[in-house]
């Protein structure tokens, strides 16, 4: 901030601003004192002026990342995931190098390194984390970093959507394998995710509260983008609902730490690969699809906002289409 003061006859101004050197001049006139600061201040902003390059010597990678850890990251709803994500970051090299020496090349050789050992997504995921920590860094915290180096660099390519549905008889074995685990909680959880549609974590987090069995519907008070929705449930939903024990406030008293390690045992039992817990919020969506319901219903049992995510989730099987059409064709009046 510029601070001016009138001395004798002349208006004094002084620019501090954390990471750059104090700038001080007098003017007879206080509005050129005025100009003068707002020119300075805005040379700092836009990086025309020199930091101070001791101070970016002795800041790390690592200390914004910890700084960021403890104020930022337990503000956000998915604070348990993004804390994990920084403390693997805080374990690279990356992070011990000075801000004096980070520039967008350094970011370049981080990202080109971990796409040879991890998945496009997972880098995205890292240098979207410190994109916005270097941006907090500079805008919020008065860093004398120029430029954020991650928007200078070219992000990796999303690996494209996964299509995995179940297949031949895979849901057959996936409840088979239940009845022959220690799990009585795992099988009608499983049927729930097919009938619903719902994430992992609403499933675990859901309350007998939230049922409404007179109205068929189910209210999901928080859903990933953080938003509640209330949908509509199924026969088969409905049925479940009605052979659980109401013993626990939960609907599903288990944790998703129990249900992954489960469904992990239960794969190996039933023979099932490359299929995961979240693969069935897919297939749920797609037969939402297949049973002739439109975009806004589906939409709005899986609390998608933006229609082309929703289409990511969605992977029709061309002959049920073809089937479908064989029908509509048979009903319709030959011409």
């Amino acid at each position: 901030m510029a601070s001016i003061r009138k001395h004798r006859n002349k208006w004094q101004v002084q620019v501090r601003r954390a990471g750059h050197p104090a700038a001080s001049r007098s003017f007879i006139q206080k509005a050129d004192a005025m100009a003068w600061a707002r020119q300075v201040e805005g040379k700092i902003d836009t990086g025309d002026l020199i930091a101070d390059l001791g101070l970016l010597n002795r800041i790390s990678v690592r200390d914004l990342l910890i700084r960021y850890k403890d104020t930022i990251t337990p503000l956000k709803r998915g604070a348990k995931v993004e804390s994990y994500k920084i403390s693997q970051l805080l374990r690279h090299g990356l992070a011990e190098c000075s801000l004096r020496v980070l520039t967008p090349s350094v970011i370049a050789r981080y990202r080109d390194e971990r796409l040879q050992n991890v998945r496009p997504g997972t880098v995205l995921r890292e240098l979207a984390i410190l994109r916005h920590c270097f941006e907090v860094a500079r805008r919020e915290w008065d860093i004398p970093i120029a430029i954020n180096p991650v928007s200078q660099i070219a992000m990796p390519k999303a690996s494209r959507p996964r299509e995995r549905r179940l297949i031949d008889d895979e849901m057959g074995a996936l409840l088979r394998g239940c009845d022959r685990g220690q799990s009585p909680l795992l099988k009608p959880l499983i049927c729930f995710a097919i009938e619903t549609g719902m994430r992992r974590g609403e499933i675990v987090a859901l309350c007998w509260s939230d049922l409404d069995a007179q109205c068929k519907t189910l209210f999901v008070p928080m859903s990933k983008n953080g938003h509640s929705r209330t949908i509509p449930l199924t026969p088969a939903a409905l049925e479940i609902f009605s052979e659980l024990p109401r013993d626990d406030d939960r609907v599903f008293p288990i944790s998703a730490n129990a249900i992954r390690l489960a469904w992990g045992r239960l794969k190996k039992r039933a023979g099932v690969v490359d299929l995961r817990f979240h693969d069935l919020r897919h297939e749920a969506i797609s037969r939402f699809f297949e049973m002739g319901l439109s975009v806004p219903e589906v939409a709005l049992i899986s609390g998608h906002k933006d229609t082309r995510t929703l289409f990511h989730y969605t992977h029709l099987k061309a002959e049920d289409v073809a089937n479908k059409l064989q029908q509509i064709a048979s009903r319709s009046p030959s011409q």
